[in-house]
């Protein structure tokens, strides 16, 4: 019989990241123009449902690659959901398939609204026994208050389950509002100190809360500058990769046991087969092989030049 696992969420993300030696998280987004062409249906038929098929096809593919590397997997929710029904069906499909293969789930949907609306995303997204989509954690969006917020930490508690609040996002963009000073410091950082406090309401044993920050790996030192303002807070890191951080841009994130951050790669590893490095040894026609070698030159490289080694 297998060890009963935490309750509390972030006690589980500990307990998953350790027993893999590393923060990876591989984001799901799969995207029909880049799929291997092996997953391409020759008959397209309903074009919408053979997507949708080809699309589990190669999620199934990539949890069967990196479940025995890696603590979690994310799928971008907005790919499934550009498929409509079809999309969504495979999306459930998918998380299960993943949860039943001992990865964490973090679904990235980026919701949140007020009063009994934020209820009902709550409820829908957040738990793998006890909502519609199953997930083990949410990406949310604070920027309609901590009263926005009050329904998911309900349901983090509730539940056993995580959110991801959006702090310092990766994208060149996110300046233009997170950036902004407000009594005499960025918004982020307001973002930030609410985020510590709902952490403490939710913390495990391993001494970070199960409300978590999405802090980007391309801005190095803000990331510090944030591990600092939030020390109970799990980061979920985007930008690694193919947006242009490296592992040393992302030391920042974690605390010196190497706990407290969970690195992100979406399309580096996923469509590893396409990259320069791998397309000519492995291509198309061992599209997996080139996800696995993408995975572990990932791990090894968090592993040497950030406190992950300490893992």
């Amino acid at each position: 019989m297998s060890p009963q696992l935490p309750f509390n969420f972030s006690d589980r993300l500990a307990t998953a990241v350790k027993r893999c030696g590393n923060p990876v998280v591989v984001g799901l987004d799969p995207r029909k123009d880049r799929l291997p062409d092996g997953l391409l249906p020759t008959a397209w038929g309903d074009e919408v449902d053979a997507i949708a098929q080809a699309y589990r096809s190669f999620c199934y593919g990539i949890i069967d690659v990196v479940a025995p590397l890696v603590p979690a997997v994310k799928p971008q929710v907005a790919f499934f959901e550009q498929l409509g029904p079809a999309g969504m069906k495979v999306l459930r499909q998918v998380v299960r398939y993943a949860q039943q293969n001992e990865l964490l789930v973090i679904l990235d949907a980026k919701r949140n609204d007020i009063g009994s609306t934020a209820e009902a995303y709550a409820d829908a997204w957040l738990g793998p026994e006890k909502s519609a989509w199953l997930g083990d954690a949410l990406t949310v969006s604070p920027y309609l208050g901590e009263d926005s917020l009050t329904p998911f930490c309900q349901t983090v508690n509730d539940r056993g389950t995580g959110i991801f609040v959006l702090v310092k996002t990766s994208n060149p963009g996110g300046g233009v509002l997170q950036d902004l000073v407000a009594d005499g410091k960025p918004v982020y950082m307001h973002v930030a100190e609410m985020v510590e406090s709902l952490a403490m309401s939710s913390l495990g044993e391993c001494d970070f809360g199960s409300v978590g920050a999405v802090a980007g790996a391309t801005y190095p030192e803000q990331l510090a500058e944030l591990r600092e303002a939030m020390p109970h807070v799990w980061f979920l890191v985007p930008g690694y990769g193919s947006q242009g951080g490296t592992a040393k841009d992302v030391a920042g994130a974690f605390a010196p046991s190497g706990l407290g951050a969970l690195v992100n790669s979406s399309r580096g590893i996923i469509f590893a087969h396409a990259r320069e490095e791998y397309r000519e040894k492995y291509g198309d026609s061992q599209w997996q092989k080139a996800v696995e070698l993408a995975t572990t030159e990932m791990i090894s490289s968090l592993k040497s030049e950030t406190s992950a080694g300490e893992l």
